[in-house]
């Protein structure tokens, strides 16, 4: 068992496991890139390819709350240990086999590896923090998505000029090794970060089903995670067609790739803007309102009014960053909405997996919009509907407050 450096603060552990989240969230965007290249050399069909870029999400649409019940029971540090080590694994593992059955199969393995690394890590940050300094965390919490995107659009395309994706993959491999053994160090044993006595409903762990009830009795849970829901399928369905959309205008794939990581970089300003806000006691409402109103009004002028390219880029990279109000705000909310503390977990899972549902869903329904309606000038469609949606779930939502209250 390790034992956290004396030296090494709480906020500094919370800060490390922001780099933890990033290391696991570039290998859900590595495929992007380098999705051609296995097309090619694997020979994978279209529906293959679609099965292999979807299942990180069925994943989360199928396995979130169990997981988040699954790290409750066995400790939060030896959860993201095991999801950390099936990450590598399925990594190696995929660059040495020629068969793309292997290949699906380690894409949902690094999956489930996936939410076990970061479902676990806001009910950790929460045992490990002040109330005061929560709402800053999880701001920047909320940015570890998009700064692996980010990262791994740039670099992951660049290192796919230089080798394979092979090479790519084991250069991730290596990464996650050296993280994993960072967090072994870093990351204070269980023993140290679980609820006391005091704080659960009694001295012993309740069980699996009592957790699942708890965590899904909650009208508070259930409204957080649908506006998760909501938020996801639109940014999912803007950022993953906005490469086809430019490119369908002429422009090239290495400059459609640059200004979408742009795009989904600009998110990381609203995550980190909630989180200060939080801490300067905003209400998270606001916040929620801000963001779905600022998505569904840029998608209109970019997508449903005739203007200029560079208009329509800086309407959405105003409805990403302004956006990312809404993702940290869930993740706050989400730790402070879970009935127990020994929920905060499947709290969180049920919350991811709403998104993961969002994110699945949300792109097909655009474009199912887009092509009932004859072209990308009506995407606004979908979009707004999933934000009227979203402010419906965020009115519930500050209604129950007000009763509660």
């Amino acid at each position: 068992m390790s034992v956290m450096p004396s030296r090494i603060t709480p906020v500094q552990v919370s800060f490390f496991l922001f780099f933890v989240g990033v290391s696991a969230a570039l290998h859900i965007w590595k495929l992007a890139p380098a999705l051609p290249e296995l097309q090619q050399e694997l020979a994978l069909s279209l529906v293959e390819s679609g099965f292999l870029l979807s299942s990180i999400q069925i994943a989360g649409m199928s396995l979130g709350l169990v997981i988040g019940l699954f790290a409750e029971r066995i400790g939060l540090k030896r959860c993201i240990l095991i999801g950390m080590s099936i990450i590598v694994l399925s990594s190696v593992l995929t660059a040495a086999t020629s068969y793309k059955t292997i290949v699906l199969l380690s894409r949902a393995l690094e999956g489930m590896g996936f939410l076990m690394v970061v479902l676990p890590v806001p009910a950790l940050v929460k045992r490990l923090v002040t109330a005061q300094q929560l709402s800053r965390i999880m701001g920047l919490w909320g940015c570890y998505m998009p700064t692996g995107t980010v990262i791994v659009l740039l670099v992951g395309s660049w290192l796919l000029t230089l080798g394979s994706w092979r090479m790519l993959w084991l250069i991730l491999a290596a990464l996650s090794a050296v993280v994993l053994l960072l967090s072994w160090w870093i990351i204070p044993p269980d023993s140290q970060t679980a609820p006391s006595p005091s704080q659960s409903e009694g001295s012993s762990a309740p069980n699996l089903l009592t957790m699942i009830t708890t965590t899904l009795r909650s009208a508070r849970v259930w409204l957080v995670a649908l506006i998760f829901c909501f938020y996801a399928a639109q940014w999912a369905g803007v950022i993953g067609f906005l490469p086809t959309i430019y490119m369908a205008g002429d422009i090239s794939v290495t400059v459609a790739g640059f200004l979408t990581a742009w795009v989904a970089g600009a998110n990381v300003i609203g995550n980190l803007g909630a989180g200060k806000l939080l801490q300067k006691k905003y209400k998270p409402q606001y916040l929620l309102w801000t963001g779905f109103v600022t998505m569904m009004l840029c998608a209109i002028v970019a997508f449903g009014l005739p203007v200029s390219l560079a208009i329509q880029f800086s309407a959405i990279v105003v409805f990403s960053a302004v956006g990312g109000l809404i993702p940290a705000t869930c993740f706050y909310l989400a730790v402070n909405s879970a009935p127990t503390p020994q929920t905060t977990s499947s709290t969180v899972g049920w919350v991811q997996q709403l998104s993961s549902m969002g994110q699945f869903f949300g792109p097909p329904a655009i474009a199912l919009a887009v092509n009932s309606l004859g072209s990308w000038q009506w995407a606004w469609v979908g979009t707004t509907g999933f934000a009227v949606l979203g402010m419906g779930m965020v009115w519930c939502l500050t209604q129950l407050n007000r009763t509660q209250n």
